[in-house]
């Protein structure tokens, strides 16, 4: 299973990487945007979008990538270990 995580903080990223590998998740993650962010954003099985730490021009460009995919979206206004940690407790047996 895969997920992509946007948002969060730069120095977290490896902590984001090695949970998701913890729950069996293979991880994307995009803390700041990119020109080619929509391409590279692919097929993932949940895309977890942490709202407090991106900019609106990014939320509009992965909320439409998602709408025209049909991906499933967590949203979360903590871009914490333990809100992913939730987030993904509760997708693990989906």
């Amino acid at each position: 299973m895969s997920v992509v995580i946007v948002g969060g903080n730069d120095c977290m990223v490896c902590q984001y990487k090695i949970l998701c590998k913890k729950y069996g998740f293979r991880a994307k993650v995009f803390t700041q945007m990119t020109s080619t962010m929509k391409q590279q954003i692919g097929t993932p099985d949940l895309l977890v979008l942490f709202t407090a730490t991106v900019s609106h021009k990014m939320i509009r460009c992965v909320l439409s990538e998602c709408k025209n995919q049909r991906l499933e979206i967590a949203r979360s206004h903590s871009s914490s270990l333990s809100a992913l940690r939730d987030i993904l407790e509760e997708h693990a047996g989906s």
